[in-house]
């Protein structure tokens, strides 16, 4: 393994802590008291402290330093002073271990009394320093100059979602979005609690994709020999629990669909449904809008968000518009009636991209998605879908040819899904045996596989039910204002991480490598130019190649270039 400069360098002191009989990693408990929130918010002048976190930078004033440490919860100053530290003559673990052996980034633990400085900041004067854990690549910090500008953040999108783990300790608002994820986990879950429903879990690994129009992963079981789906959705599961006598169920479930990645989807993602027995969808409406206007609050203290240059205003009630009226109004065209060939005719008509795979179901929801949803920008319901799109959905009780659901939209987005549940068990076979059919045909999204045992649960009696699903990455993508699914997902999905082939490169193009290393890993491109000191065409040849292999990059900050080490 090729390493850098500073890596060696790290390493290197790793060996000298080691030789002065310090454990880098020790095993024993340290007994952290305080968290740096909780000293600021009840802060005692004198008072003793021990906490521990990462060092984030020193400020070197020669027999004491003013550093930073940054624990879970923020940061906090220390000061460390070489006679406080080393009360007697040996001042070994001021002057070897803590300037010169300890690096940015390493974990430490720290006891000390809280003072307030000259200037009025608060902070801890150093007693006890102990190493927790040395690090041994540097982080990418970023710098903050005289004016407030920020230089060499960290911000290169697939580097922070690969390495998470670095883009939360030096972009510590990134953890914000995770907090509030939990916190609407926590708000939602407490809502069904409060009102008497239970949570369960269903399988993941199951022998037919049921509860949704997907494409699943397919795995094997050894030991059974037989093919298994990950679970495109727990409905068929938690209906089986209404049958078995629940009257409401929920579950938050990792759910798995084996298509495109783009900015609000990713093939794994988390989904919440719930099942209420002796319900129908408009019951759900107002559930739904009362759920989410609870969450909203829990999660940013009031139901009014902003997402993009867009306000919402989670607030209930939500507008409701019939799917019929909504592609009558946005096309001009009206759904009802129409024959499959009617629908095809109309959907090319408005430049819409079909194919004859297409049923009259799919037909509609690509003129609903590529006409009408998009203006959808505050909460809005919309309600009685027509029955070809919904085979788990009960028939409408005034229109045959519609169904009883609805769909939230929020920002052109679709985030919770409902129907009054189809209970029927002949009608739920007959379904099964349409989608069967549009299978057949070429629609690889249309589940071809009949799942005879819920079948027979539906045969033992179902209660009038209704049920709803919520994207809860979509949802939070919203309540923390962010545009991509993967700025909400700790470990997205990425494409596998390219293996470095070994480079060979000149010895000007090492030296430039060199120049680099020795800079922090960034230098104005002038004066690396001049320091270099090579001829033009080694120059131009040495930077040619070194930006080929993706080892170096040129950015222009102001009025300024700058040539970077990339990775």
């Amino acid at each position: 393994m090729a390493l850098s400069e500073q890596e060696i360098i790290r390493r290197e002191k790793l060996q000298n802590l080691r030789n002065l009989g310090i454990n880098p990693y020790p095993a024993n408990l340290f007994p952290v008291n305080h968290t740096s929130k909780q000293i600021k918010e009840t802060f005692e002048e004198g008072k003793k402290v021990i906490v521990a976190g990462r060092l984030m930078s020193v400020r070197d004033q020669g027999k004491a330093c003013f550093a930073e440490l940054q624990d879970s919860e923020g940061r906090i100053q220390l000061y460390v002073n070489r006679d406080v530290l080393c009360e007697g003559d040996d001042k070994t673990l001021y002057n070897q271990v803590f300037k010169k052996l300890t690096d940015l980034g390493d974990f430490i633990g720290i006891e000390g009394e809280l003072f307030t400085t000259q200037v009025g900041a608060k902070c801890i004067r150093v007693t006890g320093f102990t190493f927790l854990s040395k690090t041994l690549r540097p982080l990418p910090l970023p710098k903050v100059d005289e004016d407030g500008n920020v230089h060499d953040a960290f911000n290169d999108a697939e580097l922070r979602y690969r390495m998470r783990y670095v883009d939360l300790t030096v972009n510590p608002q990134v953890k914000e979005t995770f907090i509030k994820r939990t916190k609407l986990f926590t708000a939602m879950r407490g809502y069904f609690n409060d009102a008497g429903y239970l949570e369960v879990d269903t399988p993941v690994l199951q022998s037919i994709p049921g509860g949704a129009s997907a494409r699943p992963f397919i795995t094997h079981h050894n030991s059974l020999d037989i093919p298994l789906y990950m679970r495109i959705a727990n409905e068929l599961y938690l209906k089986r629990l209404i049958v078995g006598g629940f009257e409401g169920v929920y579950e938050f479930s990792r759910n798995f669909r084996n298509e495109g990645m783009d900015r609000t989807h990713n093939p794994e993602f988390t989904a919440m449904e719930i099942y209420v027995a002796y319900k129908d969808y408009n019951w759900m409406m107002e559930f739904a809008e009362g759920l989410l206007e609870h969450c909203a609050i829990a999660v940013n203290g009031t139901s009014e968000v902003t997402f993009g240059e867009h306000k919402i205003n989670f607030k209930a009630p939500y507008a409701r518009v019939t799917m019929t009226d909504s592609i009558k109004h946005f096309t001009g065209f009206d759904i009802s009636g129409k024959t499959e060939q009617e629908l095809f005719e109309a959907a090319r008509g408005m430049g819409i991209e079909v194919d004859e795979t297409m049923g009259k179901g799919k037909l509609i929801d690509e003129i609903f998605g590529a006409k009408c949803e998009g203006n959808y920008i505050q909460p809005t319901f919309i309600t009685d879908y027509p029955k070809e799109m919904s085979p788990l959905c009960k028939e409408h009780r005034d229109n045959p040819d519609l169904t009883e659901r609805f769909e939230l939209m929020v920002c052109g987005k679709e985030i919770a899904n409902a129907y009054s549940e189809l209970n029927d068990p002949i009608d739920q076979r007959e379904r099964f045996e349409d989608q069967m059919r549009l299978s057949e045909k070429g629609d690889d999204e249309a589940n071809g596989i009949i799942d005879e045992d819920f079948l027979r649960a539906l045969e033992y009696g179902m209660p009038p039910t209704s049920g709803m699903g919520i994207g809860m990455d979509r949802l939070i993508m919203y309540l923390t204002n962010n545009a991509s699914i993967q700025e909400v997902l700790l470990f997205p999905q990425m494409r596998p991480e390219k293996k470095q082939a070994q480079i060979e490169l000149s010895d000007e193009e090492k030296f430039i490598i060199d120049l680099l290393t020795k800079n922090e890993n960034r230098m104005d491109l002038t004066q690396l130019k001049i320091t270099a000191n090579l001829s033009g065409k080694k120059w131009d040849a040495s930077m040619k190649n070194l930006s080929k292999h993706g080892l170096t990059k040129v950015v222009v900050d102001g009025e300024f270039k700058f040539v970077e080490l990339v990775g």
